[in-house]
């Protein structure tokens, strides 16, 4: 975990602010559109936030956060309690959802799903790609950065404000879209579910806050076997890979416990992992939290 003082708390938007998160030992650790970090709060809450600032800025992270009516206690404490000069751990940066190079690119952006779409949008338009971005709200004044991406980038922006205008035509952006492009997509559930049906799927590129809804079959135990102390441990059907290795004392990081952060990930050496996440884990690895075994036992580099 990297330390950082609370530099700035802004309002960005109707129950939206800004924070602007300060080394306080020198250089924070680099990123690319598309990361994101793990925030340690101090009711011991860990959330995560996608970056929204500017990539060559070593010296500072930028993260927004909506206040959620159903908040489980993340963002009512950043809206309420949080105050400048505080210090707070912050991960090195994650990218699940990494920007690809393209001449063209279509971004869409509903919500709070605008905070990784932003430095994307900045690093096309530096590189000279051709970029449009679709920002989609409920209203104007609840869209985060959008006079900000407005007054920058003039007629490559589009807002809908869906209370105004009514929800963007889908099916009619992909029917224009050129051949070259690839697609970039953050936001409500809806919004994800639309896009995934409209454009090609070859070329489109989705983040989800919350995973995908997915059958699987009924949990089975099975056997996880730590390579490395050579210990093995039984995971029960009813209780998830992550707290058996907990309960084992093996310090796995973990985040959402969902599915969709990525930082609960492990290798497997072994076996057939049953790949429960919405992000796709990368080839010999597994994310812990919600992933079971199609096999009776897995083996892994703990």
């Amino acid at each position: 975990m990297q330390r950082t003082v609370l530099e700035q708390v802004e309002p960005v938007a109707a129950g939206v602010v800004s924070l602007v998160l300060r080394g306080a030992e020198g250089p924070l650790a680099p990123w690319e559109p598309g990361a994101h970090v793990d925030l340690a709060l101090p009711n011991w809450l860990i959330r995560q936030y996608s970056l929204c600032g500017n990539p060559a800025d070593r010296d500072s992270y930028r993260v927004a956060v909506r206040h959620d009516r159903l908040s489980r206690g993340g963002s009512e404490y950043v809206h309420l309690f949080l105050r400048t000069g505080r210090t707070l751990e912050v991960s090195v940066p994650r990218n699940n959802f990494n920007l690809l190079p393209a001449p063209e690119y279509l971004f869409l952006g509903g919500g709070i799903g605008i905070t990784p779409i932003v430095p994307m949008l900045a690093t096309a338009v530096e590189a000279g790609a051709s970029a449009t971005l679709v920002y989609v709200g409920r209203s104007v004044a609840t869209m985060p950065f959008a006079d900000e991406l407005r007054a920058v980038y003039g007629d490559r922006v589009r807002i809908y404000a869906t209370d105004e205008h009514g929800r963007p035509d889908f099916a009619a952006l992909a029917a224009a879209l050129s051949p070259r492009a690839l697609v970039y997509c953050c936001g409500p559930t809806s919004m994800l579910d639309a896009a995934e049906t409209a454009f090609p799927a070859e070329r489109t590129h989705i983040e989800r806050f919350r995973p995908a809804v997915k059958e699987f079959a009924p949990n089975k135990p099975f056997e996880v076997r730590c390579v490395r102390s050579g210990q093995t441990i039984q995971v029960s059907a009813d209780e998830s890979m992550l707290d058996a290795l907990n309960h084992a004392r093996y310090r796995v990081p973990s985040g959402c416990r969902e599915g969709v952060c990525g930082s609960c990930e492990i290798a497997v050496v072994d076996g057939e992992p049953e790949h429960r996440d919405g992000i796709g884990a990368p080839p010999g690895r597994m994310y812990c939290c919600v992933s079971r075994a199609l096999s009776s036992r897995l083996a892994v580099d703990l």
